[in-house]
């Protein structure tokens, strides 16, 4: 992994996790979520065009920064699910690209 952010990861707390889901979220109302044991969105669009542009630039991302989402697309709506797997929790790097995958829609 080049980008440090993901050298040297560990599961953080639970008190960790809401205050990084409050940076990131913002006033959001719909933003990311903790669903057992991830961080999840769901994205709409206004069809399957739009939707697989955002899948392909959410996969841009996740492969360079070498950290992958679990991704469920459908029409109009992509759900987008991080964890990570090797420290068995939510980690620093699911933030940190949970961040980069809102961009692109800002």
């Amino acid at each position: 992994m080049s980008n440090p952010i993901h050298q040297n990861r560990r599961a953080l707390s639970a008190t960790e996790i809401v205050t990084q889901l409050s940076k990131l979220n913002g006033e959001q109302a719909l933003g990311w979520r903790l669903i057992e044991g991830a961080l999840e969105k769901t994205f709409k669009f206004k069809n399957f065009y739009e939707t697989i542009g955002f899948v392909n630039a959410v996969a841009f991302i996740a492969n360079a920064e070498d950290h992958h989402p679990d991704l469920e697309a459908s029409y109009g709506q992509c759900k987008v699910r991080f964890n990570t797997h090797d420290v068995k929790g939510i980690s620093v790097s699911d933030f940190f690209c949970a961040s980069k995958v809102d961009a692109l829609l800002a």
